[in-house]
């Protein structure tokens, strides 16, 4: 902590007049190898420095005031100081993702280059390891300067003067994940941003002197941008960084990090804790210390109780308490946070009558003493809104529904998004006259709590049933032969046999037999639990679409399926060998 520097959570206008703030103190960044090993130490004050160094170049082109900066989000101080370069300069940042998880190169590419031309990009800047990427997804464009930051600093462009971005203009654009849709960019303004880093800092985490935080967040994503990029130098908190591949590989160097430094505050979508549970085998606690980790949170994904239950039995011995689990609700269209569970409670769920849940739409409470004899779910509270935001759930028709009436999430606030840039059509489809913005989720209040229960675009109808896909996938993805999040069930309507549910997965399984065996259990795990037979595709490895932030894209799923792009594995069934030339593998009971 900055000893002499009074602690402020947030309380500025702008993120430079933040950062300017942090710099008079010795909090800072720590960037962390894939072995575990500090690389690189900057203080908020060398930050700064870089920032304003990088901010003369960028305003040496006189380029318009507000024109975009394309910046691939490498954990890295380079982009950190780029993207407040940007601002430094009146510019507006734009971060791209990795290529992790995006389809291989061309698909990446492609990305690129939509996100880009969206954009309206005048700059672009990325590492060494990705400027041929970038020169490659840029070819043909009008760009003023394509290339490296060293080759920004060598470009001769220095000559421009600072004119941070103010208040009331914006701060950057980040583009949505595209879980459900291509990515569109979100116009993040001053204020939004501010208000959220505020909100979080002083409600959602109730921030204090001596906070350290950790995290292997991508920042290209609005949880680990606004979340541990943002909110911490807003409120002068030191963050430790893992890179997102780095920790994607060895997922216990998160938690070794976090033991070697103390940290306090850490978040991860749940996915993540499942990682360091699977990699969690003999000799894994030796050394960690885990006792100062007062706020895990979880968002970014629907929040999965079994998989948290498993993490806080697995990690007690080194000093973890279940009570700091904080699960949360947050979208890149209000920046990032919308609500918080409250702190030291840990993970509470609300467990409703399954029937009431899927057939009526109605999150019914199941008393302890039915469960025995009544089908179940259990979902996570994520709290009630921050200070100073509304979050109401709708109908069809639009209007508001009564508590446990499960229906569309709809936010406003200071944090909430204006428009997305340059999408008149798709601002109008999402933000009414009144800024109520439809998030596309679907939810439910309880006692003041708000409860997700998935994305309406995700949901499957069948025989007059609403049917989750997550509740499909999580059944089998712990199957011999599957792996968890590689598992993505939907919906295909056709006039010759109407609606049929489909459950494709990457199967790791090399003999027929096998492969065999595991659709029959696939199949009879899927009948038991959700109560409908569906077809089963088995797929390669690598086959399956994911979003920039690492969450399957069910959409990509479907497209592909009804395309017929999928190359199913080939298996025994009936006495007969299935070829893989077929367009799915039909999981009957007779086979």
């Amino acid at each position: 902590m900055s000893e002499s520097l009074p602690f402020r959570v947030a309380e500025f206008e702008t993120v430079t007049e933040g950062l300017d703030y942090a710099a008079r103190g010795t909090t800072g960044c720590n960037f962390f190898s894939s072995r575990g090993q500090l690389e690189h130490v900057l203080t908020y004050a060398e930050i700064q420095d870089r920032s304003v160094a990088y901010a003369l170049h960028l305003a040496g082109f006189g380029l318009e005031r507000g024109s975009r900066v394309a910046l691939i989000a490498e954990t890295t101080p380079d982009f950190l100081c780029l993207f407040y370069g940007c601002m430094y300069a009146g510019l507006v940042p734009v971060p791209l993702p990795l290529s992790i998880n995006l389809g291989g190169h061309e698909a990446y590419v492609k990305r690129l280059r939509a996100m880009i031309d969206a954009a309206g990009a005048s700059l672009a800047l990325a590492s060494e390891d990705m400027a041929p990427a970038l020169r490659e997804a840029t070819l043909g464009s009008k760009m003023r300067f394509v290339g490296t930051p060293q080759g920004l600093m060598d470009s001769g462009s220095k000559g421009g003067t600072l004119a941070p971005l103010q208040k009331d203009e914006p701060c950057y654009v980040q583009y949505s994940s595209g879980s459900t849709s291509m990515p569109r960019g979100v116009l993040a303004m001053q204020r939004a941003v501010l208000s959220n880093a505020r909100a979080i800092g002083q409600s959602g985490l109730q921030l204090r002197p001596g906070d350290r935080s950790a995290s292997w967040l991508p920042l290209y994503h609005d949880m680990g941008l606004v979340g541990f990029c943002l909110t911490p130098m807003l409120s002068q908190v030191t963050i430790d960084y893992l890179a997102t591949p780095s920790f994607a590989r060895r997922p216990l160097l998160w938690l070794k990090i976090m033991s070697e430094q103390g940290s306090t505050i850490s978040f991860s979508p749940t996915f993540g804790y499942d990682l360091c549970v699977r990699r969690a085998t003999n000799g894994y606690a030796k050394g960690l210390d885990l006792k100062n980790w007062r706020v895990a949170g979880v968002g970014g994904e629907m929040v999965r109780g079994d998989v948290l239950d498993q993490f806080a039995d697995r990690f007690a011995c080194v000093g973890f308490d279940k009570r700091a689990f904080l699960p949360s609700y947050g979208l890149a269209e209000s920046t990032l946070a919308v609500s918080f569970a409250p702190l030291r409670r840990g993970l509470e769920v609300d467990e409703i009558d399954r029937e009431a849940y899927e057939r009526h739409g109605e999150a019914v409470p199941v008393a302890p003493e039915a469960k025995a004899t009544v089908s179940t779910r259990a979902f996570a509270k994520c709290g009630g809104p921050l200070p100073g935001h509304e979050v109401v759930i709708r109908g069809e028709g639009g209007e508001e529904l009564p508590e446990r009436a499960i229906g569309r999430v709809c936010v406003r606030g200071p944090s909430v998004m204006r428009e997305y840039f340059q999408n008149v059509e798709a601002t109008n489809s999402a933000v009414d006259e009144d800024d109520w913005l439809d998030t596309g989720d679907l939810g439910y209040f309880v006692q003041g709590q708000l409860v997700i229960t998935g994305r309406s675009k995700d949901l499957i109808i069948c025989n007059g049933r609403n049917i989750w896909p997550q509740d499909l996938e999580w059944h089998v993805e712990d199957l011999p032969g599957l792996r968890a999040g590689c598992v993505a069930g939907f919906s295909v309507d056709s006039k010759e046999e109407g609606e049929r549910v489909v459950v494709v997965a990457e199967c790791r399984l090399s003999a027929p037999e096998e492969r065999r065996e595991l659709v029959r259990e696939m199949t009879w795990k899927i009948r038991k639990s959700a109560g409908v037979d569906c077809e089963i595709v088995l797929v390669p490895t690598r086959s399956l679409t994911f979003t920039s932030s690492g969450k399957l894209s069910r959409a990509a799923a479907k497209a592909d399926y009804l395309a017929g792009r999928f190359e199913p594995l080939t298996i025994v069934a009936s006495n007969r060998q299935v070829q893989s030339t077929e367009p799915y593998l039909a999981a009957s009971a007779a086979s």
